[in-house]
């Protein structure tokens, strides 16, 4: 292989909460540039975590190492310090270098009641969800930046939902699902701030409406027959698989000049604009275009332009 298929070669990745979802797409996608990725998570086999779903970081790391990279699972929890600090401690010793870290932990979508004010809302679901999307970032962040700064080049990538424009001016949810989805964009920029001088970059990435483990389950549907969901929901059209973030970063991972992001908020069909990637079909989804000027706009399902 050439450096050109392999722009990673020799790269170490951290994909933070790999399990399933954009964290899955994102450190496979990493693996087939070339990457070593480390991917986390509480899911593994024989013990699944409070999300009860059957998607292992084995199964992810096996993906990875397919693709054509070195997938490596390493159980973790990232609300507690001491083994962020483990896993961080065993990459140096491994590998002695990290140049990628995704930052893409959730583990909400059950603690998050839909249009619910706070008052209602239950206190101890919400707290948690905080807790699992910004807490754990904040102290993977903590552990991994020493490693990740002690090369220039360094990349942190801050998964979130929406883009600063959209989650700005658009009440998301719930008072809990809306701080968590605003505040890796937040993050981004601090990082920004913290990071340049030392020659990483740090942005916030969102995926458009994901094809997810979960998401698909929820229509009744498979990756093979996923346009048959259109029928309950017409939006659905513009809907992408977690490859296609995962290509976004690898691509970001992969640009020598990807400083020009320092500090903001993209998207996954933004960057494929930017650097020509597709997702699995060829096509690529601009969905939160779509979001603002079809489905918010409240006409009908049409993704004529926006693939």
């Amino acid at each position: 292989m050439t450096a050109q298929n392999n722009p990673l070669t020799d790269r170490v990745a951290l994909v933070a909460g790999a399990t399933r979802g954009a964290g899955r797409g994102i450190a496979v996608e990493l693996g087939a540039a070339g990457a070593t990725v480390y991917v986390t998570g509480r899911s593994v086999r024989g013990k699944r975590s409070e999300y009860n779903r059957p998607e292992t970081i084995e199964e992810t790391a096996e993906l990875v190492t397919a693709a054509g990279g070195s997938g490596i699972a390493v159980p973790t929890d990232h609300l507690v310090p001491a083994q962020v600090k483990a896993l961080v401690a065993r990459i140096d010793a491994e590998q002695g270098r990290l140049d990628v870290l995704v930052n893409d932990i959730f583990g909400g979508d059950f603690l998050a009641a839909w249009d619910m004010p706070v008052w209602e809302h239950s206190l101890d679901d919400g707290l948690r969800l905080l807790r699992l999307a910004i807490e754990t970032h904040i102290v993977t962040a903590h552990h991994a930046f020493p490693l990740l700064i002690r090369n220039p080049g360094g990349l942190v990538v801050e998964v979130t939902d929406g883009t600063a424009e959209y989650n700005e001016e658009n009440y998301r949810l719930n008072v809990f699902y809306d701080l968590a989805k605003i505040t890796p964009i937040r993050l981004a920029r601090s990082w920004a701030h913290e990071l340049g001088q030392h020659g990483a970059t740090a942005v916030a990435l969102t995926p458009g409406w994901l094809r997810s483990e979960l998401m698909l389950d929820i229509y009744g549907v498979t990756e093979e027959n996923w346009r048959d969901a259109c029928a309950k929901q017409p939006h659905f059209v513009i809907s992408e698989t977690p490859h296609f973030v995962g290509r976004a970063v690898a691509a970001l991972a992969a640009d020598p000049q990807r400083d020009r992001w320092q500090g903001a908020s993209l998207s996954s069909g933004g960057l494929a604009r930017e650097y020509g990637f597709t997702d699995l079909d060829g096509s690529a989804p601009d969905a939160w275009r779509y979001v603002v000027e079809v489905q918010d706009a409240g006409k009908p399902a049409d993704a004529t332009g926006y693939r």
